[in-house]
This record gives structure tokens, sequence and C-alpha cells, in this order.
């Protein structure tokens, strides 16, 4: 319901939204995306990080229900997840190539053709936000806008290209071992969350730990392969015209790299926002 303010109430205690899972054929293999929400509204697109999906990447939104709720409210959200990372996803051949950043941001643009979907807004955290931008960059017409969280922009430095060759070497000889689950959730959380030996682990990342152990650690070795060989995307970013709002953690491994993407970016679309540990302050750059 409207008030004469123009804001919106949702009745969140009925609100139960059912989402349906699409199994896509593209050029480059199934890709599964599943579908939340009212068909005739904006689309909104989400790409989550490496070795997760949607469930295990959103988590903390789909179980915030009044803003996930709210986002239903305003858009039909296409949750992509990376190929063969979806639940219950089976080992891909292992003759089947692997894709490179730019065969995965092709791949979003045959998704949305495949649900008839024109402009559209993305959502992608940190791997995803990467494949997300480089689909803006080479679709320009077809992305009003992007959120990005702790994104990606230029080619791997030396400790993140060793730091990753490492985690694939691993999950190549080991699968997902203990060692490879250490290193991906100092990935995603901050050393708070992670606790330590006065501190355990939060209930986020404990619950993302259980996930991991449900991946396939030869197609999350796939997309990590991708990642560790991008290209670098800084020379294309000033080209970008449509509105970006980028999320880091002060103490995120990816922060250095936010800071390098907003100031290519067209500062009168672009803002910055920096949270500390624990959303004690934000502040708006």
């Amino acid at each position: 319901m409207a008030d004469s303010s123009g804001s919106v109430s949702v009745d969140m205690d009925t609100y139960s939204p059912q989402g349906k899972e699409h199994i896509v054929k593209t050029s480059y293999g199934l890709v599964s995306v599943s579908v939340y929400g009212d068909l005739d509204k904006p689309a909104l697109v989400t790409y989550p990080d490496l070795a997760l999906n949607f469930v295990s990447c959103f988590q903390g939104l789909l179980y915030c229900e009044d803003a996930y709720s709210l986002l239903l409210h305003n858009f039909c959200i296409y949750h992509i997840s990376p190929p063969g990372h979806e639940l219950g996803a089976a080992r891909i051949a292992s003759n089947i190539p692997v894709l490179s950043t730019d065969d995965l941001a092709d791949q979003v643009a045959e998704i949305l053709n495949f649900f008839r979907l024109g402009a559209v807004m993305c959502m992608g955290v940190t791997a995803g936000a990467y494949i997300l931008t480089l689909f803006a960059l080479k679709y320009k017409h077809r992305v009003i806008g992007m959120i990005l969280v702790s994104p990606l922009c230029q080619s791997p430095s030396w400790v993140e290209w060793l730091y990753n060759k490492v985690m694939s070497n691993l999950l190549y000889y080991y699968g997902m071992c203990g060692v490879v689950k250490e290193l991906l959730l100092k990935r995603y959380f901050s050393k708070d969350l992670r606790g330590c030996a006065q501190v355990p682990e939060s209930d986020i990342v404990q619950t993302c730990r259980r996930l991991l152990d449900e991946r396939q650690s030869s197609n999350v070795w796939r997309f990590l392969e991708a990642i560790n060989g991008r290209p670098d995307t800084t020379e294309e970013l000033g080209k970008l015209q449509c509105r970006t709002l980028i999320f880091v953690g002060e103490d995120s491994p990816f922060h250095s790299e936010a800071i390098h993407l907003t100031s290519h970016l067209d500062r009168r679309l672009t803002a910055l926002v920096e949270v500390t540990p624990f959303f004690k302050d934000i502040r708006m750059i």
C-alpha cells in the first residue's frame, strides 16, 4: 500500500515468495538460474562469489525478511549460479573446456536472452561482481545499474595469483579439504566473524562451512581458474554509463581493489560505501 509520501508498505507476515529453478542451455553449457518474484517486474540479476551459489552467498539477505521482501516488491530476481555451483550439481566432465571470464560474461547475455530480458539491474559479489562488470562492459545497453560487493577489476596481483594457485592445486588434488575451506572463509568473512580460540565462529560462518562441503571441488576449481586468469578492465571502466553502488569492508582483502575500481568510474554515477566490522559505521564517499 502506498501513502501520500510515496512510500510502500509490504505485509511481511503474508509475503512468502516461491522460487523456481531453471536449467538454461547456453553455448557454454548448462547453468542454473533460480527465479524469484513477479516476472512482470524489472529484473535484478545476481552472481555469487567463488564456491558459492545464491543460497550460500546471499543467505544474510535471504533470511532478512524485510529486506528480501522489499527487493521482491520492486524486482523479479534472477539468481545465476556459476556453472556446477548449484545445489546438487554433478561434476562437470573433464573433457569440457574450462570457461574464461569472457565466456562467463557472454553466458550471462545468453541467459538474459533465454528469459527475454532487456536492460537489467545487476548485483554481484567479488568474482561474481567481476563477471557482471565485464558483462556490463561488453553489453552496455543491457545494464541500467549495478550493486557490487568487494568487487574485482584488475588482473590478479602476484599475492592473489599465488594465493589462488595454492588453492587451485589443493582443490585439484585433494578436493574441498579443510585448508581450502579455511582459505575461502578468510576470503568471505572478517576475522571477527571467523572467531578465535576465545571467541567461537559466528553462526553464518558455520553455516557457510557446511555448505562448502556440498560443492563439487572440480567445478569450483574451474571457476577459480577463470578468475585467476582474468584480464584487467581498468581502462574500460570509464565507458560505463550505468549507476553503480559499491560496498566493501574496511578490513576486506579486496578493499584496495574496490577503491581502484571506484576511482576509474564516473563519479557522478558512482557511490562507494565502506563498512567497518560489525557495521559500526558506514561512510558515504
